[in-house]
């Protein structure tokens, strides 16, 4: 029988898949992408587009129905950007999906339109699934072209390339490619008091609690930023790191790393200038949390890797 948490990877094998943000059925063909994959995309009838207003979707609104997938000869009033468009991929059918940024604010769009960022998208679940996960890539992408339109290294102007998977420097020809930042989230568990370790963000709703987190540094491991995150912000000292699920973060393009930690301490000394509070939950609480019995706690929506870990934490037996 197995008795730790940590030697198994019960009760989900591939708990990814549960969080938000995280499905997408695009075949992205990044081996096979040369630089007019994008003009061949916008020619190809049946191809849909997300237009993107800055960091919020654009969606057609219409009898209460929300629609993100434009055809191209409906961007013609939102003033669009295709030279800073990117090829998402292929659905199986072959239909391109790609997107593209528009010059109209998001304040501005006529009210036939909406537009959310990527917390409310997740949060209103206002996409199915897939689509939320064709958003996150779109956001990440578009804000990666849109922050790098002069070069690093030189300072001339930059090219979208590849389908906005490459930007290429006009002078000197340096050749840049879209970035991920990784985060690790973490939740602390005490095998010997079965409890969980849980800290609030001074910028949290009234109440919440959730995973310690915090980004990764050059030259270190997955394992060692868990230790080290999880010790500068809660003094707890960490042994055994399990990775448990990812999730793409598309805020604006960060990859959340979820692992379960194994706490070697039990005294909680909480950094104030990271964390509002810090401490620790049993089962019942947690489970309270996140049926919304608590009426003083609340735990991170579902769909968010926090919420993913403390809910197989309680089930994983």
């Amino acid at each position: 029988m197995i008795k730790s948490l940590f030697a198994t990877d019960a009760p989900h094998p591939e708990p990814s898949d549960l969080t938000a943000f995280a499905r997408n059925g695009l075949q992205r063909q990044s081996e096979h992408r040369e630089d007019d994959c994008l003009e061949k995309a916008l020619k190809v009838d049946g191809a849909h587009i997300l237009a993107l207003s800055g960091s919020h979707l654009v969606l057609k609104h219409e009898n209460q129905v929300l629609d993100p997938l434009f055809s191209p000869y409906e961007l013609a009033d939102l003033s669009p950007d295709f030279s800073n468009a990117v090829l998402l991929g292929f659905q199986p059918t072959g239909e391109p999906r790609l997107a593209v940024p528009v010059g109209q604010p998001a304040e501005h769009l006529a009210h036939q339109y909406k537009t959310a960022d990527a917390r409310t998208l997740y949060r209103d679940d206002l996409l199915g699934d897939d689509l939320l996960g064709e958003a996150a890539q779109a956001l990440s992408l578009v804000h990666w072209n849109r922050d790098n339109q002069f070069c690093g290294r030189c300072g001339g102007k930059m090219r979208s390339a590849i389908g906005g998977y490459k930007r290429v420097c006009v002078a000197c020809e340096n050749a840049i490619f879209p970035r991920t930042d990784p985060v690790v989230i973490m939740l602390a568990v005490s095998e010997k008091q079965d409890r969980c370790l849980l800290g609030r963000n001074h910028r949290f709703p009234e109440g919440m609690y959730s995973c310690l987190a915090g980004f990764m540094e050059p030259g270190e491991t997955i394992e060692n930023a868990v230790r080290r995150e999880t010790l500068e912000e809660s003094g707890i000292e960490i042994g055994r790191v399990r990775y448990h699920a990812s999730q793409p973060w598309p805020m604006p393009h960060q990859l959340m790393i979820g692992c379960f930690a194994e706490a070697l301490t039990e005294s909680v000394v909480l950094d104030p200038a990271e964390l509002a509070d810090c401490r620790w939950f049993d089962r019942d609480e947690v489970a309270a949390m996140l049926s919304a019995r608590s009426e003083t706690r609340t735990a991170p929506l579902k769909g968010a890797i926090a919420n993913r870990l403390m809910a197989d934490w309680l089930d994983w037996q």
